[in-house]
């Protein structure tokens, strides 16, 4: 349904770290980087793209989700985004309110969006 998602961020370069590092083991990457925002996604095809907000410009949270290839890719997500500047928001785990098969891990980033990896194996 989407090609492509835009989120304002107060610092753009501990964005960066944060989702370099949470989003390395759902093998997205950064795509695309300069002063004014960065694109992750796919190689060669950025789909997530943060862009520095203005100091006195508001931002507003929101939620993500991004989908992960198995169990093992959503605690590497939930982790290695600990490491980077994260925030706990829900550690790995069965969702089964959600779905019987529904695993998933949520993180604050930076921000204070709520992002979310989840698999469905």
């Amino acid at each position: 349904m989407f090609d492509h998602i835009g989120i304002k961020t107060k610092d753009l370069d501990a964005s960066v770290r944060f989702y370099t590092a949470a989003l390395a083991g759902l093998k997205y990457e950064l795509c695309s980087h300069d002063t004014s925002g960065a694109g992750f996604g796919p190689k060669n095809a950025p789909a997530l793209w943060l862009y520095a907000a203005p100091a006195d410009e508001p931002i507003s949270s929101t939620h993500v989700a991004f989908q992960a290839a198995s169990r093992a890719a959503v605690d590497a997500f939930h982790k290695q985004g600990l490491k980077s500047g994260g925030h706990d928001n829900g550690a790995p785990g069965l969702r089964t309110d959600y779905a019987p098969n529904y695993y998933a891990a949520f993180l604050i980033d930076p921000d204070g969006n709520n992002v979310e990896a989840v698999c469905y194996v």
